[in-house]
């Protein structure tokens, strides 16, 4: 698929997007869509891969009016009862969701606004301001200390030079420092910016004028206007680690107290739940029985996939990055792309055989 991509993505998909094929080639069972925010107006990217899932507002309006001409959104009520009891969906049908819980996500309401379209919302339980997603605060802590440093991290050093070192260290600790709750991960991050020579208000460069839309969540108030203003709210946990590495009673509390923060800053129920980082090793059976303990209805991985009715709890998605285009966003959808991949997949195993 590597080799082939640019070719797909455009050259084949757009022709096959306009000749209508994809979506009279859509799969049956509905298809749901992953997006993490929108650019906020004046903001310039500090980094490509940490801002690659952020879209532009024009970008973000013109996928949803091909999604809404040449597809049926369905409200995330309606997928539930489809989850459950097997209800009937029109064909073509689309969920929309966004995880994390940006304040940005304001910015997408009056679009999802002006085009009717409804979305289900995924926040951490973390209503406290100001508050970063605690594994982007640690690489913003990197990128702004020096190009070359020694750290000792839980009693290891850790020498960098270059970003390229730097993100390899930095997802290295996300998963070691997963393992803690946030009193310790905050202590040990706090430790990290002291080894970096890094001031206590290091971080006030990148939270001037739109950069706190950014990279700020959003408080107890601005959920609350979300749900106001028609949207679902779902949980994702209250501090976004990777959950296989949490001990079972820090995964559980992880996963549970979200759900009571947010149905008590909301007074409703909350009954869908995405997995932090989503991907099918952030996922195991452990979380998936927490999950169903903690009294959710149905939870959302981040790989695509065909959901399937009897899955509720390992959903599939879409996600939308920043570099995607229309026609390669309409071959996600429509399913071609998962089963081309999965195709050459098949005959790349036969040919190596």
């Amino acid at each position: 698929m590597r080799l082939v991509s640019p070719l797909l993505k455009h050259v084949v998909y757009p022709g096959l997007s306009k000749a209508g094929y994809l979506r009279r080639a859509a799969g049956a069972g509905p298809m749901v869509l992953t997006y993490h925010g929108i650019l906020p107006a004046g903001y310039r990217t500090v980094d490509p891969g940490l801002d690659g899932n952020l879209l532009s507002a024009d970008s973000f309006r013109q996928q949803l009016r091909l999604v809404k001409d040449q597809y049926n959104v369905i409200s995330p009520e309606e997928f539930l009862l489809w989850c459950e009891a097997g209800h009937e969906l029109p064909p073509r049908s689309v969920l929309l969701t966004c995880d994390d819980g940006l304040r940005n996500c304001l910015d997408m309401v009056p679009i999802l606004q002006e085009m009717s379209l409804p979305c289900l919302f995924f926040v951490t339980g973390l209503f406290e301001t100001p508050a970063m997603l605690w594994h982007e605060k640690l690489y913003l802590m990197f990128l702004a200390a020096a190009d070359t440093f020694t750290v000792q991290v839980l009693g290891e050093d850790s020498s960098v030079r270059g970003r390229q070192q730097k993100r390899w260290l930095w997802w290295n600790l996300v998963l070691k420092l997963s393992r803690f709750g946030m009193s310790e991960r905050k202590t040990v991050i706090e430790e990290i910016r002291r080894q970096l020579h890094l001031s206590e208000g290091w971080q006030s460069k990148f939270l001037e004028e739109s950069g706190s839309r950014r990279f700020l969540l959003l408080n107890g108030a601005e959920v609350r206007h979300l749900a106001a203003s028609g949207m679902c709210i779902g949980a994702h946990t209250m501090s976004h680690p990777w959950l296989p590495q949490c001990s079972m009673e820090l995964a559980w509390q992880e996963i549970s107290t979200c759900k009571k923060a947010i149905e008590h800053e909301l007074r409703q129920e909350v009954w869908a739940m995405a997995y932090p980082f989503g991907s099918a090793g952030s996922v195991t059976s452990r979380e998936i029985m927490l999950v169903k303990q903690a009294g959710f209805r149905c939870a959302f991985l981040n790989v695509e996939g065909t959901a399937a009715a009897d899955a509720e709890f390992a959903l599939p998605r879409v996600h939308v990055t920043r570099d995607m285009s229309l026609g390669e966003l309409e071959a996600h959808i429509s399913g071609f792309h998962c089963a081309l991949k999965e195709a050459l997949t098949g005959v790349t195993a036969v040919i190596s055989n």
